[in-house]
């Protein structure tokens, strides 16, 4: 597959990935302790852990055949 057909299907994968990470992110938010340290922590590692699940797809996106 040519390079364009692959960055647009990776580009809305990324999309939908993110759409879905972010809603199940603010899910989980809601049920937080009221803790500004527990807070800061889950913010912390949700505003970090979201691009480990897309190296793979990133990696396929940028190879040539």
């Amino acid at each position: 597959m040519n390079l364009r057909p692959k960055n647009l299907l990776g580009g809305i994968a990324i999309l939908v990935f993110l759409i879905a990470y972010i809603g199940v992110a603010l899910l989980i938010a809601d049920h937080l302790p009221d803790n500004a340290a527990a807070r800061l922590a889950f913010y912390a590692v949700v505003g970090v852990a979201w691009g480990i699940p897309l190296l793979p797809l990133l990696s396929w996106m940028a190879k040539e055949r």
